[in-house]
């Protein structure tokens, strides 16, 4: 396989765009195939959302090292926001992704409004290669068929470095993880909401006055609720119901307040407590949805035949990776979680727990197809437990080995808050969103007021199938 052929990235959001200037620094060849009209695209749709981790631990040290150093004609006048401000998505996007993507380095190598359809194998010959055929295969190219404003392309690659995310693939808000008969329909109709919809900016005028249903128990649901909960202030015809698929755990759903070691993730669940306790918000258990029937609005009907009748719900029920377009290549998944079969244990939302999600890199990522590797959230599977700054020690280590660094490439290392790779008991991560002024200090403010105190920790592979160790290793 020749170097003449690029390394395809999918996806230009963070930890694409850091694949893309890890590799220009590395001097290889690469492609980033985006499916948005711009960088970030998907962090756009929440541009409004403010992040619990501080700019320190979003930004990767090569691009910005790359967004400092002039280029040619390049005179490099960006500037690092303050490290211990906390950024919303849209922030991030103007501030970093939307520069970074246009830096002469890395733009004439980025294709946007190119959305990747397929992933397979080709010889140099062109003959085709599906996953059924072995022989030569580890010296094939990739194949990767995208959908551009010019029509559906074919490119080859002699890599591919899937990090296009989950953003477009949410769970459903049906039971047992499988859409409702009418679920399509409601979501065609606007009924269902986006996953982070925006009650006190975009959204106010259509959600104002109106019956909805949020469903989930996380940090986005959280969210959502308190932005509901100061709507009902300005209009009491509002009207929030919170939907938990399960029996109501205080300690789950609402977290240590005061003594949660997150002051912002403790404030949440205080603040979330007391609408609930007011009775703005009407807490619903056991809501599992079997159909939803749509007209003027729209009628869910329960597994305990409970029906309801709302205008809206909201699907803050977590998302799941796009697997569809990599049905041609062998891949190794974990059963549960659809990460990567090592990495799956160590995020389970079942077992995880502080500080057990140990820096990882080329060797746990990698799948019985030799030179495809999937990063960021999307290697996360159905876990929610996901940092950028994981995602960047990935992608560091994949293109060192790559560019043939197989030291480099070994050596997994990340500093991080002590709570910053947390499982959370109201779901999520350091990189979650936060409530902007019921408790977080946010802008200028130090990490500990989301993070924790910043207390710099070096995570290795663990050596067994025990969670939890700290020590510095080689990936084996």
């Amino acid at each position: 396989m020749t170097k003449q052929h690029p390394i395809i990235v999918i996806g230009a959001g963070p930890v694409g765009l850091a694949t893309a200037a890890h590799l220009s620094e590395r001097e290889q060849h690469f492609l980033v195939l985006e499916a948005g009209a711009q960088a970030g695209a998907s962090m756009d749709e929440w541009a409004h959302i403010k992040l619990f981790s501080p700019w320190k631990y979003n930004v990767d040290a090569v691009a910005r090292r790359l967004l400092e150093t002039p280029s040619g004609a390049y005179a490099a006048d960006w500037a690092m926001p303050r490290e211990t401000s906390l950024p919303t998505g849209g922030e991030l996007v103007e501030g970093y992704l939307k520069p970074l993507a246009a830096h002469p380095g890395l733009a004439p190598s980025i294709r946007f409004q190119h959305r990747v359809l397929a992933v397979s194998r080709v010889t140099d010959e062109g003959t085709g290669l599906d996953k059924t055929r072995t022989g030569g295969r580890d010296q094939a190219l990739f194949l990767v068929r995208a959908q551009t404003p010019d029509g559906i392309q074919d490119f080859t690659a002699r890599a591919v470095i899937d990090a296009s995310g989950t953003w477009n693939t949410s769970n459903p808000v049906g039971r047992a993880g499988l859409e409702a008969p009418g679920e399509e329909e409601a979501r065609t109709q606007g009924k269902i909401t986006s996953p982070l919809p925006d009650p006190l900016g975009a959204d106010r005028e259509k959600l104002t006055g109106k019956t909805i249903l949020v469903l989930g128990a996380g940090h986005s649901a959280a969210n959502t609720l308190i932005s509901l909960g100061r709507l009902k202030q300005e209009n009491e015809d509002t009207q929030i119901l919170w939907g938990l698929r399960g029996a109501a755990n205080p300690i789950k759903l609402y977290g240590g307040g005061a003594a949660d070691q997150l002051p912002a993730r403790g404030q949440l669940g205080t603040s979330l407590r007391r609408l609930v306790e007011n009775e703005h918000i009407t807490l619903l258990e056991n809501t599992s949805i079997t159909r939803l029937t749509s007209d003027n609005q729209l009628h869910v009907q329960l597994a305990d035949d409970r029906e309801m009748t709302v205008d809206f719900i909201v699907p803050a029920t977590g998302f799941r990776p796009d697997l569809g377009m990599l049905s041609e290549l062998r891949l190794e998944l974990d059963p549960a979680v659809e990460a990567p079969r090592q990495l799956g244990p160590l995020i389970d939302p079942e077992f995880h727990s502080c500080g057990t999600v140990s820096a990882h890199g080329e060797k746990v990522l990698a799948h019985p197809e030799s030179n495809f590797y999937i990063v960021g959230m999307k290697s996360y599977g159905r876990a929610p437990t996901f940092l950028m700054a994981t995602g960047y020690e990935q992608i560091r280590s994949i293109a060192a080995h790559l560019a043939g660094d197989a030291h480099a490439a070994a050596m997994v290392e990340l500093d991080l808050p002590e709570t910053g790779v947390c499982s959370t008991d109201l779901g999520g991560s350091c990189d979650s969103p936060v409530e902007e002024s019921d408790g977080c200090r946010t802008v200028d403010t130090e990490p500990a007021g989301c993070c924790g105190e910043p207390q710099p920790i070096t995570l290795g592979i663990p050596t067994g199938t025990q969670h939890g160790f700290t020590e510095t290793q080689p990936a084996k």
